[in-house]
């Protein structure tokens, strides 16, 4: 438990959809959905790299749908906003190169409904995964995340309503203020905006402060944040054509910000048979439920899989000294964490990876484990 005098600040970063590694991602997940489109049951795990002019589309893909992975990356990236030619990295100029074979064959006798019974559909693969949820926030999501994921939409919701000088590479930061676990104030932001070389550092200053923050902040902001804006003074090269992105680099921007744990396992190009993506989604959902049912004011659920094993080896509820555990742990084992079963209860077999790709994967209406 923690004392009434408890007091400490918490930072989380976000990213906006035009930094290197969430191309990738978008990429990724472009690329996930085109199959899910063509066929349900498709087995995807597609790895993206991206520098200058170059991006390499790689893994492992069995799939009766047939999709031009070129096309759907050129127009993910033209989505994004890399459309000058006079940049290395653009939608049309780019060179693709692909490595793509198929699932192995070991992995697919366990996890294919065709090979085993439905109900003892395995696990993608072994490994750990957490969900977590919080009561400081009407979306259950820790207060740091929350708005740093806000404040880079703002970002890219600026730059297509015509803020001409932004441009699409950027990353924010919040750091809260807590005292007895309870957000009272944001006491830093930080943005750093790729921008047009016209524009200057005192003019991106006074948009951030004067027009960015008041409106995504809402109730937080404050004249006493102090604010970080470019704080190297200038950001005109960005994107991929100044930095190398990958997929699943930015795996704690796209769960909590550091506020809960995680197991290691990205998310972005991976279908629900892949417990990394499926079995953080749906401890998410539990650890949401844990909340709604006020079994406690924090909640991490923790799972753990054996590949080709239906059933978890092991599921953990922590509630941090915020509620009753052991209410909350036997809340917990009444759900089903076995693959068929999340797949179904969230109806995961659907287009609807590149929705959850940039700004987070949690907190965002509209997803299923967000119920």
């Amino acid at each position: 438990m923690t004392s009434s005098t408890d007091r400490y600040i918490f930072t989380s970063e976000s990213v906006t959809e035009g930094h290197p590694d969430k191309v990738c991602d978008t990429v990724a997940d472009s690329i996930l959905d085109a199959y899910l489109r063509q066929d349900a049951k498709s087995r995807v795990a597609c790895e993206v790299l991206c520098k200058e002019d170059l991006v390499v589309i790689a893994g492992e893909i069995t799939s009766s749908g047939q999709v031009d992975h070129e096309s759907v990356a050129r127009q993910a990236i033209r989505e994004i906003g890399y459309v000058d030619s006079k940049e290395p990295f653009n939608a049309d100029g780019v060179k693709i190169v692909q490595h793509v074979s198929k699932q192995s064959a070991e992995i697919a006798q366990g996890v294919n409904v065709e090979t085993s019974l439905e109900s003892d559909q395995g696990a993608g693969d072994q490994g750990i995964m957490f969900g977590y949820a919080s009561d400081e926030t009407p979306e259950l999501m820790p207060l740091p995340i929350h708005l740093a994921h806000k404040l880079a939409f703002g970002l890219s919701e600026d730059r297509r309503a015509g803020v001409d000088w932004l441009r699409p590479d950027g990353k924010t930061q919040v750091s809260v203020l807590y005292e007895d676990l309870k957000p009272v104030a944001v006491t830093d932001v930080v943005v750093s905006t790729q921008h047009a070389a016209s524009i200057k550092r005192e003019d991106i200053i006074a948009y951030v402060k004067g027009k960015l923050a008041p409106r995504i902040l809402g109730d937080w902001f404050t004249k006493d944040i102090r604010f970080h804006v470019n704080p190297t003074g200038s950001f005109v090269l960005g994107g991929p054509s100044a930095d190398a992105g990958v997929t699943g680099r930015k795996i704690i921007v796209d769960s909590y910000g550091g506020a809960g744990r995680h197991g290691g396992g990205a998310f972005s190009g991976k279908d629900p048979s892949k417990v990394d993506r499926s079995g953080a989604y749906f401890s998410r959902y539990v650890a949401r439920q844990v909340i709604k049912q006020k079994l406690a004011a924090r909640a991490e659920i923790q799972i753990s899989y054996a590949i080709g094993e239906a059933k978890p080896v092991s599921v953990r509820v922590d509630t941090f000294g915020t509620g009753d555990a052991a209410k909350a742990g036997e809340f917990v084992k009444t759900f089903d964490f076995r693959p068929v079963a999340i797949i179904k209860q969230l109806d995961l077999l659907r287009p609807i990876y590149r929705q959850t790709t940039n700004y987070g994967h949690f907190g965002k209406p509209g997803l299923p484990w967000e119920k």
